[in-house]
């Protein structure tokens, strides 16, 4: 017994050592991941602060901050002066509203055209549903500057609907409307790749049991995949959001009238004269928190997708 114990003892630490070695490595990884992620995030709020600081301050001060700590902090004669001339230069909250407007519908139209697109492509069993798929992911690869004057061609003949006092009235063209911003990005090719993985891998025996119990396809999809895909909906959601809120080539093209434009086109109003900066960083500032305070409302959903789709990847 004592020649047993003898021989296992040198195992015994030999396990104990390796595994401190691997104990010691496992934290210096997550110290040095911690580490890139804590230097990756000042990197991205550094150029926030600078902006949401700068907003406060006057052009004097902004340029006697630079190359210093202090164009980081709120430090100085800090006033709302910047946020009052913003009002004053350009109509910012009609063309605030105008983006809510544009950006919520087609956020909700989305969400509603790519979700059925994608249960169609992943639930349902139709001839070439593969090809539609393939040829749905595609277009990624076209740049929409490609095709944004063919587009340009084509709704200016189209009908557009217009709501005047006595009801509504239908005319050639939808320039300078509201459906010319929002048409376009209705449909989402990522998107309807998202929904289609995600609805793809809820088991399928789901929907047997529902057609057993007489439920059609819309039950299904409204009532048991929909419910179960609350994260790739967030997801989708702050994707079709970003490029409809910071949309700044097609409005330019498609609406002249100053009424209808939306945030990002207003940026050009501070360039045409004498550009304040302290203005422009005001300006910057207004149109940039609607989309951290929706990202930080979903973020929970949004991670929580992300790391469902690396997970089965």
């Amino acid at each position: 017994m004592a020649a047993a114990a003898a021989t296992e003892r040198p195992g015994t630490s030999v396990l104990v050592v390796r595994g401190r070695g691997r104990a010691a490595s496992r934290i210096r990884s997550r110290v040095l991941t911690y580490v890139g992620l804590t230097v990756a995030a000042v990197v991205a709020v550094f150029p926030l602060l600078f902006m949401i600081f700068s907003s406060l301050k006057s052009d004097d001060q902004i340029f006697a901050d630079l190359g210093t700590v202090r164009a980081f902090l709120p430090v100085g004669e800090l006033s709302l002066d910047n946020y009052e001339g913003v009002f004053n230069r350009v109509p910012a909250g009609r063309f605030i509203l105008n983006s809510v407007i544009v950006t919520v519908l087609i956020v909700g139209l989305g969400l509603v055209v790519n979700s059925m697109i994608g249960f169609a492509i992943s639930r349902m069993r139709w001839r070439g549903r593969n090809i539609i798929l393939s040829l749905v992911l595609a277009t990624l690869m076209v740049p929409f500057e490609t095709i944004a004057v063919p587009l340009v061609f084509w709704v200016a003949r189209l009908p557009s609907v217009q709501w005047v006092v006595d009801g509504f009235l239908v005319r050639q063209g939808m320039l300078n409307t509201y459906q010319v911003q929002i048409l376009p990005y209705v449909a989402n090719a990522l998107a309807i790749f998202l929904f289609s993985q995600h609805f793809g891998d809820i088991p399928k025996e789901i929907d047997e049991a529902a057609r057993v119990d007489g439920a059609g396809w819309w039950t299904i999809y409204r009532r048991i995949v929909v419910p179960l895909s609350g994260p790739t909906f967030a997801t989708v959601a702050i994707i079709m959001m970003l490029p409809a809120w910071n949309s700044y080539l097609w409005p330019l093209m498609v609406v002249q009238q100053e009424s209808m434009r939306p945030v990002s086109v207003g940026m050009q109003y501070f360039f045409q004269l004498n550009p304040v900066w302290g203005e422009v960083m005001a300006y910057g500032t207004l149109i940039t928190l609607p989309v951290l305070v929706v990202f930080v409302i979903f973020q929970r959903s949004f991670v929580q997708s992300l790391a469902g789709t690396a997970v089965k990847g």
